[in-house]
Parts: C-alpha cells; sequence; structure tokens
C-alpha cells in the first residue's frame, strides 16, 4: 500500500484495504513504522460490545503496530457515533498505540473527530472526494491491484461458481479416486502434487489452463489432505500473485462437491495478500460447498483471532518440508 498523507489519501485507501466500498461498518488499520498493515473490519454494532472493541485493538498488537488510523461508516440510523468511537480510542490509547486519524463518514461527507479545527473540519463535515480521481487509486491500479467492489455483494458475486462445463465434469467422472486401504496411495498423492505444479507453471506462463484432464486431476487429488496442504505450501513471496489469480479462477471453475479445498486455498492466499474481506468471503464458499470442512473452520477461527498474514509463511516453512518428504523422499 502506498503512503498516506492526507485524511483524502485514507478514505480512498480502505476500499483497497478491505476490497469493496464499506458501509456501516467500523475499519481499524494498523501502521508499523509508516508501512501499512492489515486492515481489521467489522460491522458496525448497535451497542457498545467490549469484546469487539478488545478484538479491534488486540489486531493492532498482533500487527505489531506503533500507530493507527480508525474510520468509521456510519450508519443513517445513528445520530451520534462517539458513543463507539470513544471506548474504541480509549481501547487503542491503552495499549500504547498512536490514534493517528479518526474519521467518521456519512453518507457522502467525511469529519475527523479528534481535530479541533473548525475551518478543516466542520461539524457538517467535508464532502467526500471522488475515489476515482485520487492518487491512492491511480498508485494501486498502477501497482496491479483490482478496483475494489462497489459493495460486499458485488465482492461475494465475484467468487460465485461460473456455468458448469460437461467437458469438465465427464473429466472428473473418470479420474480415479485414492483407495487408502490399497499400496497406491503415495504415488497417487504425488501424482496430485505434481499435478498442482504443473496447472502453476501453465498459470505463470499462460494466465490460464485449457488442460481439462489436467484440472480435473487436480480437483480430484486436492480432496486429499495432503496434496492440499502440499498445494498451500508452494506459495512464496514470488508466486503469490499468480497463485491468487490461479485459485480464484479454479474456485469459479470447481462444481459442488469439489469446492471447499480451492475455496480454503484461495482464503489463505488472500489472507496473506492482505484482502481479509475476500478470505471471508472465500470461506463462505467453502461452508456452503461442505459445512463441517476442518480447515474452513481452522481459519475462520484463525481469521477472528486476527493472526498476522506472516503466521502462515511461518507455518509453511515448518510443514511443507516434511510434506515434500513424504510424497517425494525429499525436502
Amino acid at each position: 500500500m502506498t503512503t498516506l498523507t492526507s485524511p483524502h489519501d485514507l478514505l480512498a485507501a480502505v476500499p483497497f484495504l478491505v476490497g469493496y466500498h464499506p458501509a456501516n461498518s467500523i475499519v481499524v488499520i494498523a501502521l508499523h513504522e509508516e508501512t501499512i498493515g492489515m486492515a481489521m473490519r467489522i460491522d458496525y454494532p448497535e451497542e457498545v460490545d467490549l469484546d469487539q472493541i478488545d478484538a479491534l485493538a488486540s489486531h493492532l498488537i498482533r500487527e505489531d503496530a506503533d500507530s493507527a488510523l480508525l474510520v468509521a461508516y456510519v450508519p443513517d440510523s445513528v445520530f451520534d457515533s462517539e458513543y463507539l468511537l470513544s471506548p474504541i480510542r480509549e481501547a487503542i490509547a491503552v495499549r500504547g498505540i498512536l490514534l493517528r486519524e479518526c474519521l467518521e463518514v456519512r453518507a457522502d461527507r467525511w469529519r475527523s473527530t479528534i481535530c479541533g479545527d473548525s475551518e478543516c473540519c466542520p461539524p457538517e463535515g467535508n464532502p467526500m472526494p471522488p475515489h476515482e480521481d485520487s492518487r491512492v487509486a491511480a498508485e494501486q491500479v498502477a501497482q496491479g491491484r483490482p478496483l475494489p467492489y462497489e459493495n460486499v455483494e458485488d465482492l461475494r458475486a465475484s467468487l460465485a461458481q461460473a456455468s458448469s462445463d460437461p467437458s469438465l465434469l465427464r473429466a472428473l467422472d473418470s479420474v480415479e479416486g485414492i483407495d487408502y486401504e490399497g499400496e497406491e496411495v503415495i504415488a497417487r498423492q504425488r501424482e496430485g502434487a505434481i499435478a498442482v505444479n504443473d496447472l502453476a507453471r501453465e498459470f505463470a506462463e499462460k494466465g490460464i489452463s485449457e488442460n481439462i484432464n489436467l484440472i480435473a486431476l487436480v480437483l480430484v487429488r486436492l480432496h486429499d489432505l495432503q496434496v492440499r496442504d502440499y498445494a498451500m505450501g508452494i506459495t512464496s513471496e514470488e508466486n503469490i500473485d499468480t497463485l491468487w489469480t490461479m485459485w480464484r479462477w479454479l474456485l469459479r471453475l470447481a462444481p459442488d462437491g469439489y469446492v471447499a479445498p480451492v475455496a480454503t486455498l484461495f482464503a489463505v492466499t488472500s489472507y496473506e495478500r492482505g484482502d481479509g474481506a475476500m478470505a471471508q468471503r472465500a470461506l463462505e464458499r467453502a461452508f456452503d460447498d461442505d459445512s463441517k470442512y476442518g480447515l474452513a473452520r481452522l481459519l475462520r477461527r484463525s481469521f477472528a483471532a486476527g493472526w498476522p498474514p506472516s503466521s502462515f509463511s511461518s507455518m509453511r516453512a515448518e510443514l511443507h518440508p516434511k510434506i515434500c518428504a513424504k510424497l517425494f523422499g525429499e525436502e
């Protein structure tokens, strides 16, 4: 994320940080030595919830923040937001974190709640700046980040299943499953891991795959936990954008019954890229496909607890060599 130098910059940055233009929301952004960390968004509560406030403030601690930004998108039904913003500011302050800015957004106007200058921050607020004309938006698009969705419904629709492909369904039926009572378990798992590598290689080279048999093999083998965890472990700083695109593409392509593994892989990759809203929507798709899917449950708890994105790279560094050793006999 680019440098934020004004309230206008902050207002333009929030939709990029959460993935869509928020409404009726509280957004807290962590800063560490001027570097922007993850944003945490919650629905605007009707009443003060001390547990929610503690979760927001604790998010800043986990992000190793030395300062923070707070933006409240206030519902029309709320006349005075201070009943909520004041305890949030206090919770941040008692943790020794400097609150750089606290903005209140109402409809098409904004104001700073910590600025005492009525010249620049009148009580009625200032008109919202056009997002598309902002320096922040231009820099984010130039860096390859997609424009934020208009609302959370549009974001959710972007991950919905595309029309089914009969040729893919036939290819899925032709892939032999893994007989865990037989002697070919490791060989089948290795076949799945190699298929994931091949699909990632095609995406790196072409940005798409038209190999229906390879796609089907990956979707079937991802039901195996070793193959799925291997696929999660191949992410690196160099390939995370390619894999994010690949998992998202595969998520929209996957038919019912094959969605949950892909959705959780996409959720982890989105979270690591700082896109918590997209990660949450991906988990919704995983639960729609399999309400008891174990990794989706684990990720939901991890995201809610505010795990830092770096924790997933640390986990990979420990687990991926072990999976490689089991599948390929080497680290």
